[in-house]
């Protein structure tokens, strides 16, 4: 192993520059020169592909997004494509390379290290928590903290004018955002697509809220389930609560990425170097129980992702 490449790809999570810094700064502490590929897997295909030092990825631990880039690039599902982009690398001599992503940034990777004969390690860089085989995605922390931040601004308002809120949170199908941001928060109703509940349930917290004198109630939802604007007009119309809504959006996605976040980007970033050095190819790294574990890309794909539907019981009795 003489030349690592790593890039960045899919919707952009806070601590993805740590994660970077961490590849390359351990590549080049074992003898291997650091590439950094810019604008992921398009950046790939049009060579766009750099020589990194040590400084290059100085003073970017605390920085949000990316300062690779990433885009969206379906095209890449075309096998002619890959080879294109993957003769880049060769041309270069990089012989491993690391992708921090998602799901399809993943299904990128298990290509490439299936068809293409270059070693490929998987780092979960997505703030919706939704990758197999980890506990924690690397943006997830600091996408809860920057909820937690706006529920509790939302309250005030919501206090001061009693109203109930609908706060619709990012997750895409998965409701962990949605869940641990509900608990912390201290809301009334969390709604995600792993538990289906009843309207009638939720509008039962909120009466129930109303009866014990409780100004303000707020209920969070995720959203892959549906919107906050339709959920909003549904109890509007089913129950004649006039409520309001906020869609936090991508407010989440950016920030300066928390302690936790930057130093699970480090530990992983370091691990997947390390396991390249060691020869591995296919694998994703994740962290489960506080220890560092890699999965093949294919068992990540065969899993499925669950929520912790006993925290979700937990919510429930919290909430009366």
């Amino acid at each position: 192993m003489k030349k690592i490449a790593v890039l960045t790809s899919g919707g952009d999570a806070p601590g993805m520059n740590a994660t970077v810094r961490a590849v390359v700064r351990t590549a080049i502490f074992n003898g291997i020169e650091a590439y950094g590929i810019f604008q992921g897997y398009k950046g790939m295909l049009e060579g766009k592909i750099k020589k990194l030092e040590c400084g290059d990825v100085g003073n970017i631990i605390n920085r949000g997004g990316t300062f690779l880039g990433s885009a969206r690039f379906p095209e890449f599902a075309n096998p002619d494509v890959r080879k294109g982009a993957i003769q880049n690398l060769k041309n270069l001599g990089i012989d491993g390379l690391v992708v921090v992503g998602g799901d399809g940034s993943y299904r990128g990777a298990m290509a490439l290290s299936r068809e293409m004969d270059i070693k490929t390690i998987g780092i979960p860089g997505t703030i919706d928590n939704d990758i197999c085989g980890t506990d924690f995605t690397i943006g997830f922390d600091t996408a809860l903290n920057t909820i937690i931040d706006a529920i509790d601004k939302i309250r005030d308002t919501a206090s001061s004018h009693e109203r109930v809120f609908v706060i619709e949170v990012m997750g895409r199908n998965a409701g962990d955002l949605a869940l641990v941001a509900g608990i912390a928060g201290g809301s009334e109703s969390i709604i995600i697509p792993e538990k289906k509940e009843s309207l009638e349930d939720v509008i039962s917290r909120v009466r129930q809220a109303e009866a014990r004198g409780k100004k303000h109630s707020i209920i969070i939802l995720a959203e892959g389930v549906m919107s906050a604007p339709e959920l909003s007009e549904m109890i509007k119309k089913d129950y004649g609560i006039n409520v309001k809504y906020a869609i936090l959006g991508h407010i989440q996605r950016g920030g300066t990425p928390s302690a936790m976040d930057r130093l699970l980007a480090s530990r992983l970033g370091n691990y997947a170097v390390q396991l390249l050095i060691a020869g591995e190819s296919g694998r994703a790294v994740g962290i489960q129980n506080n220890r560092l574990v890699s999965s093949r890309f294919e068992d990540v794909f065969e899993d499925e992702h669950t929520v912790d539907l006993d925290m979700y019981e937990v919510s429930k009795q919290l909430s009366i």
